[in-house]
């Protein structure tokens, strides 16, 4: 089924396993997608900023982004397709959907400095891959150094109609979700899903404005999924309760250059993937920095048992 302005709830943002030696994890693939289904994820993105999708050569990515997709069941996969040039994403583009992919995402080029060229970027992209691909905007300017104001989103929305979902996660970006959903309530702007990254920093207060849910990659993706369904219900007490018991972690997971190394570690000790190793260049984790999670975690599970991991689990490689 492909990706509509109706799409909520939480999409997983999905780590590339890797072997030790580097090499593309197809098992650990296919155990951190069932995972994501068991827990309740609505859909899965792969190959976005976290998924080390530039350390891929064209064919590894289309391996990889065919692996989740044929492996998902339940699942709506996105797929990241951001790439210097238009041909390059045009291709991943075609192979995902062809998979059964329900749609892709794009991120601006960090080039991009004024509205009219970010506008222009988009045009030539949504171009680029097609009118019958549904596609997910990126609105990451911590990362990607591109400024999107709601209403140059509101303007590329517009200009393009394949254009149904937000990927929200600037910083401080809160009054963003609000005049987005002022436009929709002026009639300025048609439907349109917002989903929330940056690690789930603000996923408590992004629901109160407006979000309808959450896309990121915390490792207690079952986390997410509650902080989005106890909103939606309106127990905000709750939410927020479940959600500060989490947030040291979420913090410490956000880290620019080593929160992935937490990540994969997590997920490594809850027996999901097999190796918590990242393809070159890329960082390690330190005993002392192995040491503060494990703190961080015995903290959570004081409020949340899921996250009383005990010893390391194994997933066989």
């Amino acid at each position: 089924m492909k990706l509509t302005a109706d799409a909520k709830g939480t999409f997983a943002i999905a780590p590339t396993p890797f072997h030790d030696d580097g090499r593309i994890d197809e098992r650990s693939i296919d155990r951190l997608t069932d995972f994501y289904e068991e827990v309740g994820c609505d859909g899965v993105t792969v190959l976005g900023i976290l998924g080390e999708a530039p350390k891929l050569d064209a064919a590894e990515a289309e391996q990889v982004a065919v692996r989740f997709i044929k492996r998902a069941k339940k699942m709506q996969v996105i797929v990241g397709v951001s790439a210097p040039g238009f041909a390059t994403m045009r291709s991943l583009a075609k192979a995902s959907m062809e998979a059964g992919a329900a749609g892709v995402m794009i991120a601006p080029p960090p080039s991009l400095r004024t509205d009219d060229q970010i506008i222009g970027y988009y045009k030539q992209a949504a171009e680029a891959i097609g009118p019958d691909v549904p596609w997910v905007l990126q609105d990451y300017p911590l990362t990607l150094s591109v400024v999107f104001t709601p209403a140059v989103i509101r303007k590329i929305v517009t200009d393009n109609p394949n254009c149904v979902m937000l990927k929200h996660e600037d910083w401080p970006g809160l009054e963003k979700i609000s005049a987005l959903r002022n436009f929709q309530k002026d009639g300025s702007l048609r439907p349109l899903s917002i989903l929330c990254g940056n690690g789930g920093l603000f996923l408590d207060f992004e629901m109160e404005r407006g979000a309808d849910g959450a896309m990121t990659g915390y490792a207690f993706p079952e986390l997410l999924i509650d902080v989005v369904r106890l909103s939606k219900e309106g127990k905000r007490d709750a939410a927020h309760d479940l959600f500060d018991a989490h947030l040291p972690l979420i913090r410490y997971e956000q880290q620019p250059g080593a929160g992935l190394a937490v990540r994969k570690y997590v997920l490594q000790k809850r027996g999901i993937i097999a190796s918590s190793a990242q393809r070159k260049p890329g960082a390690t984790i330190t005993p002392a920095a192995k040491a503060e999670v494990e703190y961080l975690l015995s903290r959570v599970a004081r409020v949340d048992k899921r996250a009383n991991l005990g010893p390391q689990s194994s997933a066989a490689g």
